[in-house]
């Protein structure tokens, strides 16, 4: 029996995103929230595009990863338990130019964000072609650890330095992932709520977190019912063993798409089709064609499902 199949699956396929975690070339565990789907052998299949292939680079250096399902928006349960997966990852440098091997998630994300359907229609599918040239990421899970859910509180009053790195930021999230490594080196994820505090912020990880002084950071996104406004931030740090639990100190922070205004949309692009030139570049190829007209049917379908 996969050992998936310990976990809730009803609960796991009905989350939208998962926080994932791959560690970073100084050892740092780097979360973003991503897609997922479940593979009948127990395997979960991601994906990322050539603009953000750090993730890729990370788990060709190291396959050690982490998934966390902690944030339910969208997917209609309330106050679900959360799973966390911990796993190997495999990569290959491999180009997808179609929905070949991935067609079950790309109608899943047509299905579950509408919007997505317009990028593979012209005028957009021009300037979003890089959105789609994709590498498949297959997770093997080897631990799965079923948690409560972590509800929302009032958080509290801030103490600490309003000026330390990720502090505004923190504080417009009654939540965010804590990423850290556990004795081993391979990287845990748990949903906390951090405490501003002298020198940094305080967490609190559950007990089957083995979370140890290190590396670490501090994911916070959110997205709505329909996968849209979409934001996520990381605030890097270093977690230290305080009095009462845990300490991150943070030194950085990171905002891959910006703050989400609208303002910025074409800066967004520029950035995208730029990092996806610079991966072929380095690797000697031609941009690739994109297979618009499979990608095109897997939409349409979803509009049908919608009886749109």
């Amino acid at each position: 029996m996969p050992l998936l199949d310990s976990a809730p699956l009803d609960v796991l396929d009905a989350y939208r995103t998962c926080e994932f975690a791959t560690l970073g070339r100084d050892g740092t565990p780097l979360a973003w929230p991503t897609a997922v789907r479940r593979r009948p052998d127990g395997t979960l299949l991601l994906s990322t595009s050539l603009a953000f292939a750090q993730k890729a680079l990370n788990i060709r250096r190291d396959g050690r990863v982490a998934l966390l399902f902690s944030d339910p928006t969208g997917s209609g349960l309330k106050e679900p338990r959360q799973i966390f997966v911990g796993g190997h990852a495999e990569c290959p440098d491999e180009i997808m130019t179609g929905p070949q091997g991935a067609e079950d998630c790309w109608r899943m994300l047509f299905e579950r964000q509408p919007h997505s359907r317009s990028y593979v229609l012209p005028p957009l599918r021009r300037v979003m072609d890089w959105y789609y040239l994709r590498l498949l990421i297959t997770v093997t899970p080897d631990q799965v650890v079923v948690r409560p859910p972590l509800l929302a509180v009032t958080r509290p009053a801030a103490k600490g330095d309003s000026r330390l790195p990720g502090a505004a930021l923190l504080a417009r999230y009654p939540t965010a992932v804590l990423a850290a490594r556990d004795a081993t080196g391979a990287p845990v994820l748990a949903r906390t709520r951090p405490v501003p505090a002298a020198g940094g912020f305080a967490v609190d990880a559950p007990a089957d977190c083995a979370a140890v002084p290190g590396p670490a950071s501090l994911l916070v996104h959110r997205h709505d019912e329909r996968l849209d406004n979409m934001h996520n931030a990381l605030v890097r740090g270093e977690l230290r063993a305080a009095e009462r639990g845990l300490l991150l100190v943070p030194s950085g922070v990171v905002e891959p798409m910006g703050s989400g205004r609208a303002s910025e949309a074409v800066s967004v692009l520029r950035t995208t089709r730029r990092a996806t030139a610079r991966y072929l570049r380095r690797r000697g190829l031609d941009r690739p064609q994109v297979r618009w007209r499979e990608f095109r049917s897997l939409a349409r379908q979803a509009r049908r499902g919608e009886g749109g």
